[in-house]
């Protein structure tokens, strides 16, 4: 009978579904970090600019104040 229980409980695991969900949505979390790394690069370089002319404003007004 200890032999047969954990088998029963091994034939239980494939007709469960109640994990489908959370795998469906690391699927599409794993998809979306991968479209965005792809994207990023591109991106990346603006706001670099962006943040480098705004900290350049922020030395200069700190510096006349």
């Amino acid at each position: 009978m200890k032999i047969v229980i954990p088998w029963i409980w091994r034939l239980r695991i494939w007709v469960d579904i109640h994990g489908q969900d959370l795998i469906e949505y690391a699927l599409l979390a794993g998809f979306v970090a991968v479209s965005a790394g792809a994207i990023m690069p591109g991106v990346a370089t603006n706001v670099s600019k962006i943040f480098s002319k705004m900290a350049s404003c922020m030395t200069k007004a700190s510096a006349t104040s």
